[in-house]
């Protein structure tokens, strides 16, 4: 296991990346973005010029002072006159570093943070459902959204301040050294108890704003939840109590983040009373050593101009190293999702690139088990053969959708293996199996957009011609007909524009569209009434033929047209046989079979 792996801890099924310091996820971040590593040292260069026309003005000062303006024979104009085109110089310098720097640091921060996007909801796609399903899906997209951004914040502006601050304190010492070394010590004697509190609060600051991360994905859960189950909220009434759960959400994450600011003032605030009790103490034992000969006026001033170049950049720090823990904690987020392993995960380059023809399927000692649950399957041995046409049957719980996932690769059995023609289902390329085997599960998934585009989702260079050749055969070109613009109809968010029934049909469409060898109908045809079912499985006799099926059934009529059913009781396989054949046997099928035929007779 890798140094990373070992730091991350789990939390529900992903990783928070929670036990990594502060320097390990810096450097991990980087690593995940290196464009924000492209051509750095020149932006540090840039930024050390900036600084160097900061500092370039003390020493005019004391120049003036001492050389023009208190010069032996009275003023010196010419002197005065050449120091301030000096200082104008080191402004106009200072000015345009300034710009390049805030330029290069933000094209350089948002092309890494992009690709920190891309990674992380790429990888979240690579999770297995099961570490899905753990993670509430507000908190997930806030990973990929609002955790991105404070990183964003802190490294457009913070992280380069940081580095510039550094080298301006490194460079007002030795400026304060040259010209007092006795009042740079009282400088950092005024210092160091500051640079003390400010280690002490890091910690404490960085685990509140982890948790007003935590927090911010919590509320965004409530709230897409809410969004998303607004119709069954209305149904049964129950706005007030969503709202509460909202309120309680938000009210948790404004506690937080009052909690990590009223925190992180404490360093701010601490640093504007250090800095203001320094300059006094400069004034005043400067004014002494001035008044013995030890420091001239220019030098004095030169001196006080230096403290505040120091002072200034301390009082920043202090801020940008609270605002670098905001961004730690998002970054420890990030990371947690794609340092999280990808169970199911593409073999690519050196996987098997399956033939196209029917497919011979094989459970081989198959067992699984959800994590921290009782076995669902037990030692499951099956083959189905090609072409053949298997319904899958057997009381609610009883494990027929999960072998239905592991057939797909949605998810990976815990034990024994999967085989299409032969090989390992883990070992076959991602862009070979979905090619080859589509999965219509229970809700149709629909993306916001028409009809058209939806029914070719899954194979995009289709002609319109070939989608209308498709709903002729599956008999739904009359059902298209009927709808306001056709194919081009805007089936809304979720395919929230049509009934249920409705989008079950696009979901057939579209798995007819895809053409694949493989068919794994998931219960699909449980929304669609019985006069659809009828017209559909005319359809779907046509697209099975040639190809292997397999339906997750609850209906009777799709147990009565397959070539053979399995039958599965509390995870095992206890029956097969035609339909008839298994009537007869009086067992666990001829009892669902009961049930079916008293259920028609009651409709």
């Amino acid at each position: 296991m890798s140094m990373r792996s070992q730091v991350l801890v789990e939390h529900h099924g992903v990783a928070t990346g929670r036990e990594m310091t502060t320097w390990q996820t810096l450097r991990r971040g980087v690593e995940l973005s290196p464009e924000l590593r492209k051509g750095i040292w020149v932006t540090v260069l840039l930024a050390v010029l900036s600084t160097l026309g900061r500092v370039l003005v003390p020493f005019v000062v004391q120049r003036i002072t001492d050389d023009g303006i208190l010069a032996a024979g009275g003023p010196d104009t010419a002197v005065v006159a050449r120091y301030i085109g000096i200082a104008l110089v080191g402004v106009v310098v200072t000015a345009f570093s300034a710009y390049f720097v805030n330029i290069r640091l933000f094209r350089s921060s948002e092309n890494g943070l992009a690709t920190l996007r891309l990674k992380a909801f790429r990888h979240i796609h690579d999770l297995a459902m099961l570490t899905q399903n753990t993670e509430r899906r507000g908190s997930l997209v806030s990973r990929v959204t609002s955790d991105v951004d404070t990183i964003s914040m802190f490294v457009q502006f913070g992280g380069l301040m940081l580095l510039i601050n550094i080298a301006q304190i490194s460079l007002a010492t030795v400026l304060m050294v040259v010209y007092s070394p006795l009042l740079a010590l009282v400088v950092w004697l005024c210092f160091v108890p500051l640079f003390v509190i400010i280690r002490k609060f890091q910690g404490i600051v960085g685990r509140a704003y982890t948790q007003v991360r935590e927090r911010v994905g919590d509320m965004l859960g409530a709230i897409s939840e809410a969004v998303v189950g607004a119709q069954a909220i209305r149904a049964y009434g129950v706005e007030d109590r969503t709202a509460e759960r909202i309120d309680a959400a938000v009210e948790a994450h404004r506690k937080a983040a009052n909690g990590a600011q009223a925190r992180s003032v404490v360093a701010f605030t601490s640093g504007q009373l250090v800095s203001g009790l320094t300059t006094a103490v400069v004034l005043v034992v400067g004014t002494i050593l001035a008044a013995r000969g030890s420091l001239t006026l220019g030098e004095l001033l030169a001196f006080l101009f230096l403290v505040n170049l120091f002072t200034q950049p301390v009082q920043q720090a202090t801020e940008i190293l609270n605002e670098m823990q905001n961004a730690v904690a998002g970054w420890r987020r990030v990371i947690g999702i794609i340092d999280t392993p990808a169970d199911v995960s593409d073999p690519g380059e050196s996987g098997v690139t399956l033939p196209r023809g029917p497919i011979t399927v094989q459970f081989d000692g198959v067992g699984f088990a959800y994590p921290g649950g009782a076995p669902v399957l037990h030692d499951i041995d099956l083959t189905i053969a090609p072409r053949s046409r298997v319904a899958i049957v057997g009381e609610t719980g009883s494990g027929k959708s999960t072998l239905a996932k592991l057939l797909t690769r949605l998810m990976d059995s815990s034990s024994g293996q999967v085989l299409l023609d032969g090989v390992d289902l883990r070992t076959i390329r991602f862009s070979s199996l979905r090619s080859r085997v589509v999965l219509v599960p229970q809700e149709g998934f629909l993306f916001d957009g028409t009809l058209l585009d939806n029914i070719r989702f899954g194979r995009p260079e289709a002609s319109d011609d070939d989608v209308r050749l498709t709903l002729t055969e599956l008999g739904l070109d009359a059902w298209v007909a009927t709808l306001p613009l056709g194919l081009g109809t805007d089936v809304g968010q979720r395919g929230e524009s049509l009934s249920a029934g409705e989008r079950q049909l696009v979901a057939l469409a579209r798995a007819y569209l895809a053409d694949p060898d493989l068919l794994v109908l998931d219960e699909a045809t449980s929304a669609v009434d019985p006069s659809t079912e009828v017209r559909l499985q005319r359809a779907l006799d046509s697209l099975t033929r040639g190809r292997t099926s397999i339906a997750i059934a609850h209906r009777l009529s799709t147990a009565q047209a397959a070539d053979e059913v399995i039958v599965v009781d509390a995870g095992r396989i206890v029956e097969r046989g035609h339909h008839s054949e298994l009537v007869r046997l009086g067992g666990v099928y001829s009892k669902l079979h009961e049930s079916w035929v008293a259920q028609q007779q009651a409709v």
